[in-house]
């Protein structure tokens, strides 16, 4: 599928956002999704705030299937992925200007990582 920037839709394009926003909707979750923001950015905090409303919990150790990775390729750039395994990512690739699939280790450093947040039972 292509990359689009802002793109939500996987017939016309994703960009990292739409990309986990698609997953998202495969699980029956429509989180809000922020928009007006570039390939680079100082702030990260439409991001923090997109996870925290999604459900979304911080996480550490090795990655699980699902998580959403942040990681910096580049001074000013911030990247979301979805972990498929421990050794498999899937984000939009500007570049490439496609969907793609990563082998790991990623060549990025993680800022940030997590998973769904577990749902009390009662």
């Amino acid at each position: 599928m292509p990359f689009r920037l802002h793109g939500r839709d996987p017939a016309t394009g994703l960009d990292c956002v739409g990309v986990v926003a698609a997953a998202f909707a495969a699980c029956g979750t429509r989180p809000h999704v922020p928009h007006g923001y570039g390939l680079r950015n100082r702030s990260v905090g439409a991001l923090l705030e997109l996870a925290g409303a999604a459900g979304l919990a911080d996480a550490s150790g090795e990655d699980a299937v699902g998580d959403i990775l942040l990681v910096r390729p580049g001074p000013a750039q911030h990247h979301l992925l979805v972990a498929l395994s421990g050794e498999r990512y899937v984000h939009a690739h500007a570049g490439l200007r496609r969907v793609v699939i990563q082998p790991g280790p990623l060549p990025w450093p993680v800022e940030r990582r997590w998973r769904l947040a577990a749902k009390e039972t009662r």
